[in-house]
């Protein structure tokens, strides 16, 4: 008996989350219902608006066309006119004249006949009608105002809805991360001339392999891109992991958005080992800076220790600082790993190869530090970046005491590709203060 209630109340459990399904669908389908008619309506009108503007932009245009026929059919007229009224004033001098030639040969007194002679063939000579020219000055075809539209015609028989853009690919062997800076590049799966421009999104995230569907971080938003890659500049070194997303937008409607992919922003974070630094160094794990007294300090208290019968050693100098749980072990332990002038401090990572970054923030006061990589052969009395067994960054301030420092906190460095060599990180300090992340 229990057991068919229990089962009834599963079947009751099941039909009701269906339920809720249901309604929930019902709602989403009716919702669906009122956003299709309030977009059908926005669309239509906006086709609408579309096509009175065409409208509008085809009569304009015909009335500019009949304007300039109305103009040169004018222009002609009136050269024809005149050249016209030139002819009939011609032809009217030129018959007063005739009359007058046949009226002569007709008289009967012809002691007058030669002066009247002279006058008519000067006449003659001076008639209009011989300086007048019987060409047309315009011609009557109008062909070259005709139209031919078949072209324009087949374009507005072609008009169509705009396509809704295709996806973007993300080129991820063409994209580049690299310092603080990630360049994306796409590309089309085909061709399309109406794409107008791209939509970016990225989004921090703390999973590595392809995005989740939820995540705690809001997509960033990129308008406007023009190209098909972008550089997303102003990125840390703490955002290990970048959701990336682009679209594609026509002067209508934007696409789909890319499958999303994400991208690493490499960082080379170590920690400062106090116990290869030199003892004139004041070590915390992420921090370094110079101590003038660490040295005399670690004799005081040896002998000290001497006098009460114990072992002095750099071991239990105050001086020493906590070493990293990440030390890695090295040939030459200990306080005594560096000396003389060589104020170096390594870090707790080796490194076998690639491109690393990190930063270096220092204090203004700071009169001078290098900070680099080196072989594990580095000697204890070589200074950093001045022999061949390691490379740095160095900066000096004590000839800029008059004048502020030309080199901005803080300074990012990248370690060169040694694929074959095992390196440390390292800083160098001197009468100043650094620290090191």
């Amino acid at each position: 008996m229990e057991d068919q209630r229990e089962a009834l109340r599963k079947i009751i459990t099941t039909l009701a989350v269906k339920n809720e399904e249901i309604q929930s669908f019902i709602y989403s389908l009716k919702q669906m219902l009122l956003n299709m008619e309030a977009n059908s309506a926005k669309v239509q009108e906006d086709l609408e608006a579309e096509f009175q503007s065409l409208f509008s932009l085809l009569e304009e245009l015909k009335e500019g066309m009949l304007m300039k026929i109305k103009q040169d059919r004018a222009s002609r007229t009136y050269e024809l006119q005149n050249q016209l009224a030139a002819c009939t004033r011609a032809l009217e001098s030129s018959e007063e004249l005739l009359e007058t030639a046949n009226q002569t040969l007709q008289a009967t007194d012809r002691a007058d006949f030669p002066q009247a002679a002279k006058q008519l063939k000067d006449g003659v000579t001076m008639a209009p009608a011989f300086r007048l020219s019987l060409k047309a000055k315009v011609s009557d075809n109008m062909s070259h105002l005709m139209v031919d539209f078949a072209q324009e015609r087949r374009m507005l028989q072609a008009l169509k809805f705009l396509p809704v853009p295709s996806a973007p690919e993300i080129d991820l062997a063409e994209s580049l991360v690299a310092d603080n800076c990630v360049t994306l590049v796409w590309r089309m799966p085909e061709e399309d001339s109406k794409i107008d421009h791209y939509v970016l999104e990225y989004r921090r995230t703390n999973f590595e392999g392809p995005p989740r569907l939820k995540e705690d971080q809001p997509w960033m938003v990129v308008e406007g891109i023009r190209q098909t890659e972008y550089t997303l500049t102003g990125l840390k070194f703490d955002m290990k992991y970048m959701n990336f997303r682009v679209k594609a937008c026509n002067k209508a409607v934007a696409g789909e958005f890319s499958e999303p992919v994400t991208l690493e922003t490499p960082a080379f974070m170590f920690r400062l080992d106090a116990s290869t630094s030199h003892q004139n160094l004041r070590v915390d794990e992420l921090s370094v800076e110079w101590d003038a007294m660490g040295g005399k300090v670690q004799d005081i208290k040896a002998r000290e220790k001497d006098g009460k019968g114990r072992t002095a050693s750099p071991v239990n100098s105050p001086a020493r600082g906590t070493p990293s749980p990440k030390r890695t072990s090295s040939g030459r332990g200990g306080r005594d790993r560096f000396t003389a002038e060589s104020y170096t401090v390594l870090g707790d990572t080796l490194i076998d190869g690639g491109e690393h970054y990190w930063e270096v923030h220092y204090e203004p006061d700071s009169k001078a530090f290098g900070v680099g990589v080196a072989y594990r052969s580095l000697g204890r009395f070589e200074q950093l970046g001045k022999t061949a067994a390691s490379w740095c960054l160095h900066i000096n301030n004590w000839l800029q005491a008059s004048c502020p420092s030309t080199m901005p906190a803080p300074s990012s460095c990248c370690t060169p590709s040694r694929p074959s060599s095992l390196s440390h990180c390292c800083l160098l300090s001197r009468f100043g203060a650094a620290a090191s992340r």
